[in-house]
């Protein structure tokens, strides 16, 4: 049987903390906090649990601290887990057979991680693949009998527990204000980061949050070696920015560039044009634009058809169309 390290980052996790731990401590021979600058009991619930508690000044990079708390793991593997995760009786039972029978070439266990949909983060999915289970040691081992080499590749197990990601609340604003820091830095998102950023944006950003991504995503534009997804991930929040500023002018300018970019179209661009002509009250054009959002693919948040028929419920409303509204309004609760 494997020992299992668990190493966690927190802060402020006191509604949380307990509920995840008791799911999944029993399974853990070792139990790592780190604590990145916590007000509330969240040390003190953590003491109930474990003494290796550590202090680390928040630097404003989730892999710092996470390296730090691998840092100090000392079983064969580390399990990585988040406060707002919950580990259920069948999955727990998974997670102790797989325990005892662990294979020691293996070392990335991957679980599903469910339930995203439910409470509006920003990923598109319900249930995924996530590496949550790692080697602490990796050994090498050669191979092929001639022209021999090291095997760099890791050894990963797609394994069927499943885990429930049960947030209390949103963080965007402390991933948003990570984003902006990232451009003040001169750091360059990777394409990865550029999506979810725009996703962030799109799902949980206020109007101040739009400004200050302006100059990352006017960057996208500017930078050759931008993909085409990126580019029209740029389009969307622009449009969306000077949409909520107002500034009619560059909300087309980006606008009509994402309509006339190669490609199936964009949903979330329909919508803004949509919301644009609904705003200056001309119904029958945002109603073309709304219908075009229901069709078009989501590129970047799934919610954005959902918002589409409750729009369209709501200028039928305004043309006195109530049999139309209520169909859109039956089809907005059932996305």
């Amino acid at each position: 049987m494997i020992t299992i390290s668990l190493c966690m980052i927190v802060k402020n996790e006191e509604a949380v903390l307990a509920r995840c731990l008791d799911s999944i401590a029993d399974l853990m021979d070792e139990i790592v906090i780190v604590d990145t600058g916590s007000t509330d009991r969240t040390k003190e619930i953590a003491a109930r649990y474990t003494s290796n508690i550590y202090d680390y000044k928040w630097n404003g990079s989730f892999a710092d601290a996470r390296n730090y708390s691998f840092s100090k793991a000392t079983c064969q593997y580390i399990y990585c887990a988040d406060a707002d995760e919950v580990l259920d009786e069948q999955n727990h039972a998974k997670f102790a057979l797989l325990k005892k029978g662990m294979l020691p070439e293996i070392d990335i266990v991957q679980m599903y991680y469910c339930n995203q949909l439910t409470y509006n983060t920003v990923y598109n999915y319900d249930k995924e693949y996530r590496p949550k289970l790692y080697k602490r040691l990796r050994t090498f081992t050669w191979f092929n009998p001639i022209h021999e080499a090291v095997s760099l590749e890791p050894v990963i197990y797609d394994s069927d527990i499943e885990i429930q990601h049960k947030p209390t609340g949103f963080h965007a604003s402390r991933d948003l204000k990570a984003f902006e820091k990232m451009h003040t830095d001169g750091i360059r998102l990777s394409k990865r980061l550029h999506t979810m950023y725009a996703k962030e944006l799109l799902i949980a950003g206020e109007k101040t949050d739009f400004n200050h991504a302006v100059p990352t995503f006017l960057n996208t534009l500017q930078d050759q070696d931008r993909t085409e997804d990126e580019r029209m991930e740029a389009y969307c929040i622009l449009a969306r920015t000077y949409r909520l500023r107002g500034e009619v002018g560059n909300f087309f300018k980006y606008a009509i560039k994402a309509v006339t970019s190669e490609g199936e179209g964009c949903a979330e661009i329909c919508l803004e044009l949509g919301l644009h002509y609904a705003t200056q009250t001309d119904y029958e054009e945002a109603l073309i634009w709304f219908n075009a959002t229901m069709q078009a693919p989501c590129i970047l948040n799934l919610q954005t058809k959902k918002h589409a028929a409750s729009q369209l419920a709501e200028c039928f409303d305004k043309l006195g169309f109530p049999e139309e509204a209520a169909y859109y309004r039956e089809e907005a609760d059932s996305l």
